[in-house]
């Protein structure tokens, strides 16, 4: 089969063509329009059936993925780290949108299993609620340390609870105490909770959304102990369909759960791994925290592996890629139950008397 390789950019999106063996058969430069889409659609037919691999810059390839799938074609990402060892591999030095595309190519040869686009749907809207809920939650931060400080040089006394900036009910309290009082640290402090009051508002939409989109998509998700909304909807999103993986191992090696080897000879050993998707690892990571916390079958799992000798840093990373499997198992049957769901019940044929 011929893959055709593509190096996105905001302008320009180059594609090049290459054999079953990576050679290169012929490139083209298109407009990063529906009309360069279209351009490129037709490009393509004079090789017949292609296998189009795209660098995973979402952002860039958004559009042409949808025209590429509305014409039918087998669309897969590859993701940019795996490009360095195909251009430092490839015969021709240096870099360029052609060389770049061309390594895209060669990696959709050398991988056999990796991701596959598909039209958007309630995976990508999930991440993007929660990538926006994030970028609202670090102002609002920022402002609520600002807004203490300013708090405790008016009234070392006041009360403020720990969290608490982040409750409707506390801005209340604290304009009802700062109403009357003069200064210009004390006009700033109302404009701070004006402005954590604003994007509190704002958050707490996005997490209401979140909370009704999860509950329908992902209720097995939310039965695994110490899952709450927000990690639940982050590991959904991110994560765009269980069934795409081929095994737990596979879910688990894309969410950096699974230990590198770093051994020879006959000691095994391996080290912790900083790749993967690190989203999904912070979900997991917080849900393994939750259980060892809590008096669930997590801390009895982590109480049994510390008495075995591991310390609380191995012990805990043990424990995520058990919650690592819990949560492939768990998606996989949300995915089966929607899909039930949407099949179109069949009706029995009667026959006539």
């Amino acid at each position: 089969m011929i893959v055709v390789g593509v190096d996105a950019h905001k302008k320009t999106h180059t594609l090049v063509a290459v054999d079953p063996l990576g050679r290169r058969l012929a490139q083209l430069t298109i407009a990063a329009t529906t009309t360069g889409h279209q351009q490129g659609c037709e490009w393509m037919q004079q090789f017949g059936h292609v296998l189009v691999a795209v660098e995973d810059c979402r952002h860039l390839t958004c559009r042409f993925e949808v025209d590429l799938l509305a014409a039918r074609h087998s669309v897969v990402r590859v993701h940019t780290r795996l490009m360095a060892g195909a251009r430092r591999s490839a015969r021709e030095r240096g870099k360029s949108d052609p060389i770049d595309a061309e390594a895209v190519a060669r990696v959709a040869l050398r991988e056999p299993d990796l991701p596959k686009a598909c039209l958007d749907g309630p995976y990508r809207d999930a991440k993007l609620i929660v990538d926006h809920r994030r970028l609202l939650v670090r102002p609002r931060t920022a402002a609520a340390n600002k807004l203490r400080w300013f708090l405790h040089e008016i009234d070392p006394e006041l009360p403020v609870p720990s969290r608490g900036l982040r409750r409707l009910c506390v801005f209340d309290a604290l304009e009802a105490t700062l109403l009357g009082r003069a200064g210009v640290v004390v006009e700033i402090a109302i404009d701070l909770i004006a402005e954590c009051r604003g994007l509190t508002e704002r958050i707490n939409a996005l997490e209401g959304r979140l909370r009704r989109l999860v509950r329908d998509l992902a209720p097995a998700l939310l039965d695994v102990p110490g899952c709450g909304v927000i990690g639940a909807a982050a590991i959904f999103g991110e994560t765009a369909g269980a069934a795409r993986f081929k095994s737990k191992d596979a879910f688990a090696r894309f969410n950096g759960t699974v230990p590198i080897p770093v051994w020879s000879s006959n000691k095994v050993r391996v080290r912790l791994n900083r790749g993967g998707n690190r989203t999904i690892n912070n979900a997991l990571h917080m849900i393994a925290v939750t259980q060892v916390r809590g008096t669930g079958e997590g801390a009895a799992y982590y109480a049994k592996l510390i008495a075995a000798g591991k310390n609380a840093k191995e012990a805990l990373r043990v424990l995520k890629r058990r919650i690592s499997d819990r949560v492939f198992r768990a998606l996989l049957a949300d995915e089966s139950a929607r899909l039930q769901h949407d099949q179109p019940a069949t009706q029995p044929v009667g026959l006539d008397a």
